[in-house]
Formats: structure tokens, sequence, C-alpha cells
């Protein structure tokens, strides 16, 4: 099922339960790709890609505003956030351990035959796309530069 008709069935699930928090934040998430769809026209339907990235991106957005609200101490938002959040993180896949992504990492490096920081955006241009929504990508970044910088 793609990421989309899951949207859906579970927005009608939670209006059928009278989740009002599930059905606004499904509401946002649908719209935020609906405009993504008006952007890339009406011959250019939203790739599964598509959709996981504005997940990715509203998971980023409440987790930025859970800090900031937390800093301005307003703890009444926060919690409302993290519920918003906790819903957003269920679309998200299954997230890899660093040790499986360290292996990932490593298989892909010895099969392009990369051997330092020259050959990291290579690297990176064929592994983000296997690993989007799965790990933070601060980490891949870190990751792939201690696999490609030279042990003394």
């Amino acid at each position: 099922m793609s990421l989309q008709q899951r949207l859906l069935d579970e927005m009608k699930t939670a209006m059928r339960d009278g989740d009002a928090l599930k059905v606004s934040v499904i509401r946002l998430l649908r719209a935020s790709l609906k405009n993504k769809e008006i952007a890339k026209g009406r011959s250019h339907p939203l790739t599964e890609q598509d959709v996981l990235e504005a997940v990715i991106s509203a998971v980023k957005q409440r987790k930025d505003s859970i800090e900031l609200f937390t800093q301005g101490g307003r703890m009444d938002l926060v919690s409302k956030e993290q519920k918003e959040l906790e819903i957003l993180q269920t679309f998200l896949p299954q997230p890899l351990s660093l040790e499986e992504f360290k292996a990932q990492a490593q298989a892909l490096i010895k099969e392009i035959g990369a051997s330092g920081q020259k050959d990291m955006g290579k690297v990176m241009k064929i592994l983000m796309p296997r690993v989007v929504g799965k790990i933070d990508g601060a980490v891949v970044g870190q990751v792939v530069r201690d696999l490609l910088t030279p042990s003394p």
C-alpha cells in the first residue's frame, strides 16, 4: 500500500474514532502533499520518495518546535507537538540501527571503490536515497566521513 493511501486510510479511521488531533495532523500533511503536487504539475505525480520527504519535513518541524517551546517554557505546546510528532513518526519507515547503517555504508564504499574524502559526494548520492527516513542525515554524513577517512 502506498504511503498516500495509508495516510488516507488512517485519516478515515481517526475520523471514525473521533481522534481530532490525528485527523488534524494528517490533514495538514495531506495539504502539504497537495501543494507539492501542484508545484510539480499534473504531468508529474508524487512519488513515494516525495511523500516520505514531506513526512520527514513535518517530523523535523515538530522537533524544532519542541526545542523552541521548551526553551520558551511553553510546556503546554511542547506536549501538543510531542503528540503530533508521535503520530507522524508512525508513517516513517523502520529506523536503521547505527550498526546496520555502518554495514550498508561499508558495503557501498567497497562496491563503488571509494577511497577518500574526495569520493564522499559519490557515496552520499547513492546512499541517501536508500536510507532516507530511516536514519538522520547528519549521522549519515558523519559515518561516511569517518569511514572514508584513513585511520593513522
